[in-house]
């Protein structure tokens, strides 16, 4: 029995358990319902996840066990049995401990804590497996190369035949150059966006442009990296490039970084207005009861009480461009060099980790294994980053709230 089919059948027990412990709770009540501890629908509640929690512990059991090597995929019958008469088992128990004095809301109340508290240890211990999981092949990596050259080498030629140079500051310089350009591009649109349409536009006018800045937000990165690759950089090269002399690619850091930009337009528009809107209208009363103009307001009251959430907010933009892979790939290139001119191809740590793992990957070859080494680095280097935004962010909250 696949256990796909378990989990359903699993699910229908749940349902089933609801019906029958919600009747029985009527049943034992009588005509008069308020002699129950509880509401029927926390009896029936208690009945379902009676039967539902039992089955998925053992569902999830079994699947981690799978994913480990210790048991077989044709365990399967013997997984989806069990998970099933655990299913059964605790519909019974449900069943049969309904009673008028049965406190069905508190034992309802308490599974729902275990389960919300098991979904953050779930996040939390996923989290954890990352970073392990990078650390250890990390440790790996620097037991077959050396750290100096890892860290301070200025030249990126991995060879699978080995004397591979695999020197990250060519792919960090990459990284951070059209990172800078992106927010070059997002921060004074987005900033000046969230200025217009918090101060400046009607309630109407605000309903269409906030939703239609938003929707680049839902556009897919390949998309945005097909159209670095075919409108972007051939403009690029046809209008600037060649008649310059600075180069004949159509790929290149501009072009990533200008695509990249309209991307990242929404994140600061969008957090920008929140935290323009949460400065309070006293302020702005005060500053234009004073004689100020609205531009002034704004310049001198406005911008600065609302700056540390706007730092904040340019900073998760940041993170956000420094781990992005498909605009760079397509906009930028591949090549891992160093240089000033923007209009030449380079590339950035997230483009070689997909290269090195793509294909068929020895994971006991340098080669293969800098790539965790290049992931724990942008890790660190984006973790930086959030925790500097959210130390801004929620000092600024408490500030005004």
């Amino acid at each position: 029995m696949p256990l796909s089919w378990a989990l359903f059948a699993s699910f229908l027990l749940a349902a089933a358990g609801y019906i029958v412990g919600r009747s029985r709770a009527f049943a034992t009540a009588g005509p008069d319902v308020r002699k129950l501890h509880s509401r029927p629908t926390y009896h029936g509640t208690s009945v379902a996840l009676a039967a539902l929690l039992p089955a998925l512990a053992v569902l999830g059991l079994a699947s981690v066990l799978r994913l480990t090597g210790v048991v077989t995929p044709e365990s399967g019958l013997v997984a989806g049995t069990i998970a099933l008469i655990a299913a059964v088992l605790g519909l019974g128990v449900g069943v049969m401990r309904i009673g008028q004095e049965y406190q069905a809301r508190n034992v309802v109340e308490r599974m729902v804590l275990g389960l919300l508290m098991l979904s953050s240890l779930i996040a939390i211990v996923t989290t954890a497996g990352i970073v392990l999981s990078l650390v250890f092949e990390t440790g790996h990596f620097f037991q077959l190369y050396d750290w100096k050259a890892f860290f301070f080498g200025t030249e990126w030629t991995p060879r699978f035949q080995g004397n591979s140079r695999l020197g990250i500051v060519p792919l960090l310089w990459g990284t951070m150059y059209v990172s800078a350009i992106a927010l070059l591009v997002a921060v004074p649109i987005g900033l000046f966006a969230a200025v217009y349409m918090s101060e400046y536009a009607s309630r109407r006018v605000r309903g269409f442009v906030k939703p239609a800045i938003e929707v680049l937000a839902g556009i897919p990165t390949i998309v945005y990296g097909l159209f670095a690759l075919i409108t972007v950089g051939p403009l690029l090269r046809d209008y600037f490039a060649q008649p310059l002399g600075l180069g004949n690619s159509g790929t290149s850091v501009l072009t990533a970084g200008l695509v990249m930009g309209i991307m990242l337009i929404p994140f600061v528009s969008s957090l920008s207005d929140d935290i323009i809107n949460a400065v309070p209208q006293s302020l702005r009363d005060g500053a234009l009861g004073l004689g100020s103009t609205p531009s002034e307001t704004v310049r001198q009251v406005v911008l600065p009480a609302a700056l540390p959430g706007i730092v904040g907010a340019v900073l998760l933009a940041a993170s956000r461009a420094i781990g992005e892979t498909m605009i760079v790939v397509l906009g930028a290139g591949a090549a891992a060099q160093m240089s000033l001119n923007p209009l030449e191809a380079m590339t950035t740590i997230t483009v070689k980790i997909v290269s090195q793992l793509t294909g068929d990957s020895d994971f006991n070859s340098p080669e293969t294994l800098v790539a965790f080494a290049l992931g724990l680095t942008l890790f660190v280097i984006t973790l930086a980053l959030n925790v500097v935004a959210l130390i801004i962010v929620r000092k600024y909250r408490e500030q005004y709230e």
